[in-house]
């Protein structure tokens, strides 16, 4: 076990020793410097990945789903274990199709009665990101169906969306999701970074979110960002070298 303790000039606090652990004194301007080294590689960016359920939307996509169909509490709770990373995902993502099982006319209700809800910035962060020549994708455990209609509204292409897929019988009633999409595991994230960063060949991408999920991308993400925004993960929030809680504050630092 490790301790990260943030030292106050000539002050430390130390917690009660424990066996096999050590501690890691971190000094405040430390700190700075290790979030000075995420924006620095922010501004040389030349692909900045999003998270979408509570990143670049204000709610889990699945979890307002679930509501419209009726199974809303058991889903939620589903998702909590995920984000929160006491659950593979792809442990969560089965129990959750398992549970909901979507026809496609469900979704396609859905999608035009409860559009989703952009998260405060976001649409003015991307326009600034790609005014610069800076790539945006969306790289989320959500699915498809769910996520184009959110990337139309930033016009982001629908080839810049890595997300899961649904499958359906022809009659249109739920047949399960592609477990071959890399964004339907534990890791699947990650993965995408490093697709990214070979068949692209960029030297810096930033990977923002709110999530575990997000957190793990990084690597091989050059940076991480947690947001905060809309829910804060407490394991997000402690491990993140920059959290947000607002996009203009990513909107400020690249204006400077």
């Amino acid at each position: 076990m490790y301790y990260v303790l943030i030292a106050h000039h000539n002050e430390c606090c130390f917690p009660k020793k424990q066996s096999n652990s050590k501690v890691i004194i971190v000094s405040e301007f430390d700190m700075t410097s290790i979030m000075d080294r995420v924006i620095s590689i922010l501004k040389s960016a030349d692909a900045v990945c999003f998270d979408v359920d509570s990143t670049v939307i204000q709610e889990e996509g699945i979890d307002e789903l679930a509501k419209f169909c009726g199974k809303g509490e058991e889903i939620s709770n589903l998702t909590s274990k995920a984000m929160g990373g006491s659950m593979t995902f792809q442990e969560s993502l089965s129990l959750r199709l398992n549970i909901l099982q979507p026809s496609k006319q469900q979704i396609q209700n859905f999608l035009d009665q409860q559009p989703a809800k952009l998260s405060p910035g976001i649409k003015d962060l991307v326009n600034l990101l790609q005014k610069r020549k800076i790539a945006v994708y969306l790289v989320t455990g959500g699915f498809k169906c769910i996520v184009s209609p959110i990337a139309d509204q930033l016009n982001i292409p629908s080839e810049n969306i890595y997300s899961n897929r649904m499958k359906f019988y022809f009659d249109g009633e739920y047949a399960g999701f592609d477990e071959t999409q890399p964004t339907s595991r534990t890791g699947g994230k990650a993965e995408v970074m490093r697709i990214l960063k070979k068949s692209k060949g960029y030297k810096n991408v930033v990977m923002v979110g709110d999530g575990a999920t997000d957190l793990e991308a990084s690597p091989p993400a050059d940076a991480f960002i947690g947001y905060g925004g809309n829910v804060i993960r407490k394991a997000v929030q402690e491990k993140a070298k920059w959290f947000i809680k607002d996009f203009k504050q990513i909107i400020e630092i690249l204006e400077k």
